[in-house]
């Protein structure tokens, strides 16, 4: 009998565990906003070619403008570009990354961290960029 109680304690707490996690939302959702990708692999490059860039995607899903307030980067070698208006229900806008390849070598994890808001939320939202530079 004490076996019994103990497999149903395991399972609820499995149980409980598994609707935690199916509970956290897409990053952005609160606010409306949707990604294309969160992370984007540069891949290996030579630090010769000068720099990376990539432009993630940004779809506002919601029923509210969304505004891009902050894309602030992890380090100065990494530069955000992004569109300072409002991005209105079902339209999308780009964030160009451009990372700078001079002076790097070896692995490479940068982040821009960026705060959204529309009319009735703020969210923060981390997109990444990595890779490998040879010098």
């Amino acid at each position: 009998m004490k076996s019994i109680s103990k497999i149903l304690l395991v399972l609820a707490v499995l149980l409980v565990g598994v609707a935690s996690v199916s509970a956290r939302k897409a990053p952005g959702s609160k606010v409306g906003a949707e990604f294309s990708t969160l992370v984007f692999d540069f891949g290996t490059v030579n630090a010769d070619k000068g720099s990376v860039e990539h432009k993630f995607i940004m779809t506002n899903t919601g029923t509210q403008p969304v505004a891009i307030l902050t894309a602030v980067p992890s380090c100065g070698c990494t530069v955000a570009d992004y569109s300072k208006k409002p991005i209105e229900p079902g339209e999308a806008t780009t964030i160009k990354v451009k990372f700078n390849l001079a002076g790097q070598r070896g692995e490479i994890n940068k982040d821009v961290k960026l705060r959204l808001k529309s009319a009735s939320a703020t969210e923060r939202v981390t997109l990444k960029i990595k890779g490998v530079v040879i010098p």
